[in-house]
């Protein structure tokens, strides 16, 4: 089955001083073993880059827009852009993977009450099997829970959509 690894809004705004996404650091440093893991296995991947309307933090083009400087891509990589919480809502993404023969996803990034959990499941009904990274993909606080809790809940309520692996556990071969 063939796989790809899907890295999901890692840009700059998420690293805000003061308002980092939670483990921010840790976070970085597991995506960029996912990335090593992905390209010596000759894996492709895909970033998704959130677009948000001119003057605000993830306005098309801007710094805080851009993808974090540890994980940048790649020549080979392919990035998809999207305006939603879903990464297929009118994207080119199920197509770029169907042209692959791409049955598998590897799912990393933030926001994972948001996108994360929203392209897994849209995913999932998309015929995929679906791969989450547990300790690969962060959210901050809300007013209700922390965003450990938040990161626990998720892993446990999209068991029903996806196998959930620690980063020790997850092999693309």
């Amino acid at each position: 089955m063939k796989t790809a690894l899907l890295v999901i809004d890692v840009q700059n705004d998420m690293f805000q001083e003061g308002a980092a996404v939670y483990n921010g650091e840790l976070l970085l440093e597991k995506i960029t073993h996912l990335l090593d893991q992905a390209r010596s296995t000759h894996t492709p991947v895909f970033y998704v880059q959130h677009n948000e309307g001119e003057g605000t933090p993830l306005a098309y083009g801007t710094e805080s827009w851009a993808i974090h400087p540890q994980v940048l891509p790649s020549v080979e990589d392919i990035i998809i852009h999207k305006k939603t919480p879903d990464s297929f809502h009118e994207t080119s993404l199920d197509e770029e993977l169907k042209k692959q023969g791409i049955q598998h996803l590897i799912l990393t990034g933030i926001q994972t009450e948001v996108c994360v959990d929203t392209t897994c499941r849209r995913a999932f009904s998309l015929g995929y099997k679906v791969t989450v990274v547990s300790d690969g993909h962060s959210t901050w606080n809300s007013a209700e829970l922390t965003a450990k809790e938040i990161i626990h809940h998720h892993n446990q309520v999209l068991r029903l959509f996806a196998n959930i692996f620690p980063l020790a556990e997850v092999s693309f071969e």
